[in-house]
This record gives structure tokens, C-alpha cells and sequence, in this order.
């Protein structure tokens, strides 16, 4: 993996932005010493959707959900 110091970084920074989005990831580096990794983000193939509900009918919630270890975190907090 390429490592860039941060002035040339600075001075390239469109061009290496670029060069990781096509998947090929750099070290920018400070007097040497490595600082940060840039990677590109994982993104879902184009169009595809975040499907809500996907689960429904498989899992359950219990009905005191929103109660559940109440009291432990009644005394946790002193009340």
C-alpha cells in the first residue's frame, strides 16, 4: 500500500481521492509516521434498496421490552 506524506496529500488531494475510490487504498503520513488509512466506502449496487420489514414474522419482541432490567437501572442510577 502506497504511503503519501501529508504535504504532497494536500497538494494531490482530488487525484488520490479518486485513485481510492477505484479501490486502490493509501497511508497519509506525518514526518513518517503513518496517520490515517483511506479507503473507499462500501456502497450497495445502484438501485438497490434498504428493504424495512425484511424480518417480519421471523424474530419477536417481547411485550416488556421497554421494561426489561428496570430495576437494575433504577438502582444504578439511585432512584
Amino acid at each position: 500500500m502506497e504511503t503519501i506524506n501529508i504535504h504532497e496529500a494536500k497538494t494531490h488531494l482530488s487525484r488520490l481521492v479518486e485513485k481510492a475510490a477505484r479501490g486502490e487504498p493509501f497511508i497519509i503520513a506525518k514526518a513518517g509516521k503513518p496517520m490515517v488509512k483511506v479507503v473507499p466506502i462500501e456502497q450497495s449496487p445502484e438501485g438497490e434498496k434498504r428493504r424495512l420489514g425484511f424480518l417480519a414474522g421471523q424474530i419477536s419482541v417481547p411485550d416488556d421490552f421497554d421494561r426489561m432490567a428496570g430495576d437494575e437501572i433504577e438502582k444504578l442510577f439511585g432512584e
